[in-house]
């Protein structure tokens, strides 16, 4: 960072921070927002989280340590906040429509500092501060080097140590993938030895389902699950119906599309909600196949190489056939040299 300095200057004095993730925010997203708010409340700065969406029921133990209000359910309250802050705070994603329904241009970014951490693939948002790295593992990781920038070090307590830790066990699939590198574990190490119990904050992320959930996930492994040998593919497809018959909650496919990986030749993973206004894509790849540039090109998303997200707008029979006419297109070219 460039203006740690500046950034040092501004937050020596109490502060109205706003901190944003990006919309249905998982556990990295969710983690590293509480982690750095529990952090700026301890330097006496009066700081709101404003998520775009609802979250996984799974990560409610997070609010008990942070403020947290959802836009699209309190939008007044959260505006209103925003419109009186004095630094916005974006955390995990670097594009602007990745925080729906807040309006981007409500955030009055030149009219306020602004502090982007981020570890996304096509960063396209310019802030006053920012530590934006494809190299970290989790943006969880990135609140931990922010705390070292800025010498507080010493006021990573407890509940900052689970937030960050729930966020770099998430998002490095249980420190499977390939960004689970040395530093990763030197900063877990570091964590436990500051007191954290990482089984404790594992059973609560991981054993944490309702009856529903378990109920779709086998529904959607027997049920709605398609392989394609040929394509080095499986994908699995969720309708409006099969998520009013199971109570579906927000996070209740977290998940889901890595099964589809854990199949013997499988190396393109997808999954495909429906819902009203549209469709939701998660993909998942291994090897060199980057899942983000499909998402990008065609699915108006992005992410990274092997783990990206987009939507779709013409229906669930729609999406799920473009998908596959694209592997095909792709199987020449890519697929065959994954």
């Amino acid at each position: 960072m460039h203006n740690l300095s500046e950034l040092k200057s501004f937050l020596s004095n109490p502060k109205k921070i706003v901190i944003i993730p990006h919309l249905k925010p998982d556990a990295d997203a969710l983690g590293s927002c509480v982690g750095l708010a529990v952090l700026l409340t301890q330097l006496q700065h009066e700081v709101l989280i404003v998520s775009p969406t609802d979250y996984p029921e799974f990560l409610d133990w997070m609010t008990a340590y942070a403020s947290v209000a959802v836009y699209d359910k309190q939008t007044t309250y959260c505006q209103e906040f925003i419109d009186k802050a004095e630094m916005v705070v974006l955390l995990d994603f670097s594009e602007e429509n990745r925080i729906k329904p807040i309006p981007f241009e409500a955030l009055d970014l030149p009219q306020k500092k602004s502090l982007l951490l981020d570890h996304h693939l096509g960063k396209a948002i310019n802030t006053t501060f920012e530590h934006w790295s494809v190299k970290a593992a989790a943006t969880a990781e990135l609140v931990y080097d922010l705390a070292l920038m800025l010498d507080l070090k010493h006021l990573i307590n407890l509940p900052i140590a689970e937030c960050l830790y729930a966020g770099m066990m998430t998002d490095t699939g249980s420190f499977k993938h390939p960004s689970t590198n040395s530093k990763v574990h030197r900063i877990v190490a570091e964590l436990i030895e500051m007191g954290l119990e990482s089984a404790k904050v594992h059973r609560l992320i991981y054993d944490n389902n309702s009856e529903d959930r378990l109920r779709l996930l086998g529904f959607a492994l027997s049920e709605r699950m398609v392989v394609l040998p040929a394509l080095q593919t499986a994908y699995f497809t969720l309708a409006r119906a099969d998520l009013k018959r199971f109570k579906f909650k927000n996070g209740d496919s977290e998940g889901l599309v890595n099964y589809g990986l854990s199949i013997k030749g499988i190396t393109i993973a997808a999954i495909f909600i429906e819902h009203p206004e549209e469709v939701r894509i998660s993909f998942r790849s291994v090897g060199a196949f980057s899942v983000a540039d499909l998402a990008k090109k065609h699915f108006n998303g992005g992410g990274h190489k092997n783990a990206a997200g987009g939507v779709a707008q013409k229906g669930l029979d729609d999406a799920v056939q473009l998908f596959v006419s694209l592997l095909n297109e792709y199987q020449t070219d890519e697929l065959g040299h994954r």
